[in-house]
């Protein structure tokens, strides 16, 4: 792993919900590796790499809170394309929905992860000698001044995400006291896995493919608030 990123990321608020919770919302009690992923892209992203999470560092104590959020039950619908009907819209007030919600609050971690090149080739047609390198320099230099694509959040966007990059040389605050030891948070999401599928919907962002969408999930076990991320063959479906 030699173009590994550290990173530490705080924020007010977080809520990584668990999936087996269809109704009210229910957070985990740690930062999910989808969600790390989903705030290295929204610092740097290209088609060319993926990030990948190896650890996720709890560098707070674990606190929950209880809030009650508006919701809608429905989804605005698509455009039709024909321009001359109105824009489809949704009564919010014939669809709000009161929901109940355990959140994190001050919430403060640390993500060490690494990136992989799918496809080292330039656009003039050039393959690059080492093109990780290219990109973990982009990346540091949007990190190190705040940069980034959309503003990073904890869960939700409603939870906006502050971060930092560590310099060489330093390391993470050390671990809570109430987390030494080891706890077992059962199983937890690691991300979501697109699989080539005749009968599945087709995705835009994928070139037109026919992708199903498969979750992956892993036994979470943290060890003195360290949350180590098993590879994506490792994890079960």
């Amino acid at each position: 792993m030699g173009y590994g990123v550290r990173l530490e990321v705080w924020g007010d608020y977080a809520s990584f919900n668990r999936p087996e919770m269809k109704v009210e919302r229910v957070s985990y009690d740690v930062m999910t590796p989808s969600a790390a992923r989903g705030i290295l892209e929204a610092i740097y992203w290209k088609p060319q790499i993926r990030w990948v999470v190896d650890r996720i560092r709890v560098l707070a104590p674990i606190r929950f809170t209880h809030v009650r959020r508006n919701e809608l039950d429905h989804k605005i619908p698509p455009p039709t394309g024909n321009q001359s009907k109105p824009p489809r819209g949704i009564a919010i007030e014939d669809h709000r929905q009161q929901r109940a919600a355990r959140i994190l609050r001050d919430v403060r971690y640390g993500i060490e992860a690494h990136l992989v090149v799918l496809d080292p080739t330039e656009r003039d047609g050039t393959v690059l000698e080492h093109p990780e390198a290219k990109h973990l320099e982009a990346f540091k230099r949007r990190a190190s001044t705040g940069g980034c694509f959309h503003h990073p959040y904890l869960g939700c966007r409603e939870f906006p995400a502050h971060f930092r990059l560590l310099a060489d040389g330093e390391e993470f605050p050390s671990c809570p006291d109430e987390l030494r030891g080891e706890r077992d948070l059962g199983y937890m999401l690691r991300d979501i896995e697109f699989i080539e599928d005749a009968a599945g919907p087709i995705v835009e962002s994928n070139r037109g493919r026919r992708l199903r969408a498969e979750p992956r999930f892993f036994p979470a076990i943290l060890r003195d608030g360290v949350l180590v991320v098993p590879p994506a063959q490792q994890a079960r479906r």
